[in-house]
């Protein structure tokens, strides 16, 4: 499998491509970047790892390299300020985002290529994405709230001073400030959350609060997140590759799940080398649904201008 990540100069693009080094599953990795240099020099880096790692191409280069890619990776984007919400940043980028997609289809792509959006903000651009590129609804994935998922799992695990691997919990719909924490099936080794000793409603929300500004941490304290939103891509990806039909919170243009239309965000996802294979209607608390639906109407107004404009 091939994948070109357009942003692999950067922060987060190289460490996406970091993280699918070391999961050694993908045969190809591709750093796309306006700074072409940059890009040339964290594949270089990337190939001297190579023996220790996988057996793997890494190369540089232009958009060339997507006419032939089962994964496009878009990463590319400004950075968000440290008091500016996600929302607020799609007015810088839209543009930046629009020539990304006309690169794109000048270039040429796989019918069955899948885009993954990690951009912010990536509910707005997923669906500016799907609707611009024409892509089937199932082959455009945003990286959505799989991120906040495992940050919050993270932060959980570490309160409780648990094994990480075996705290499950999920945040669904926008990556953003109308994020929503799931409770109802959160679990340290198969046992309810609510259940757990020490576990209280107060530590719920601290935890979940830490978890939602987590984005705005990172960027106070070193600039922005690197490591872990390499991995959480690096989980989407080799669900793709692998064809998992693995369950991740990643968004897509919903089509009815919770009653949820025509609007990019997160939702419990099955994924494999389709992209959207299915999406999963858990049964949620009702404070939970209706925080679902709350999301998609906070992303409503913003959607309808930027789509107004470039679509």
């Amino acid at each position: 499998m091939k994948v070109s990540i357009i942003g692999g100069g950067g922060l987060v693009g190289s460490c996406a491509a970091f993280a699918l080094q070391c999961g050694g599953i993908v045969r190809q990795i591709a750093l796309i970047d306006l700074n072409e240099n940059l890009a040339a020099g964290h594949a270089l880096d990337l190939l001297h790892g190579g023996p220790s790692t996988a057996d793997q191409i890494i190369v540089s280069g232009g958009y060339e390299h997507v006419t032939d890619s089962d994964v496009i990776c878009i990463t590319a984007g400004l950075r968000r300020k440290p008091d500016e919400s996600r929302l607020d940043l799609i007015n810088r980028n839209t543009d930046l985002f629009a020539s990304i997609l006309q690169q794109i289809q000048k270039a040429g792509y796989r019918k069955d290529a899948i885009v993954l959006v990690v951009s912010n903000p990536v509910d707005i651009l997923t669906y500016i994405a799907q609707k611009k590129l024409g892509l089937p609804i199932p082959q455009v994935i945003g990286l959505g709230t799989q991120l906040d998922t495992i940050r919050f799992c993270s932060l959980i695990a570490a309160q409780l001073k648990v094994a990480p691997t075996q705290t499950r919990a999920l945040i669904l719909g926008e990556h953003g400030d109308s994020m929503v924490p799931i409770f109802s099936s959160a679990t340290i080794g198969g046992m309810p959350l609510d259940k757990f000793p020490g576990w209280n409603n107060q530590l719920a929300q601290q935890i979940f609060q830490r978890a939602k500004t987590s984005g705005a941490e990172m960027i106070s304290k070193k600039g922005g997140a690197g490591f872990a939103v390499g991995i959480a891509i690096r989980d989407v990806i080799e669900a793709i590759a692998l064809d998992q039909r693995r369950m991740l919170p990643v968004a897509s243009v919903q089509e009815g799940c919770y009653g949820i239309r025509d609007v990019a965000l997160s939702v419990p996802t099955l994924v494999g080398r389709p992209g959207v294979v299915d999406r999963l209607e858990l049964e949620l608390w009702p404070k939970e649904v209706q925080g679902l639906r709350a999301s998609a109407s906070a992303l409503m107004p913003t959607l309808k201008t930027v789509a107004a404009r470039v679509l």
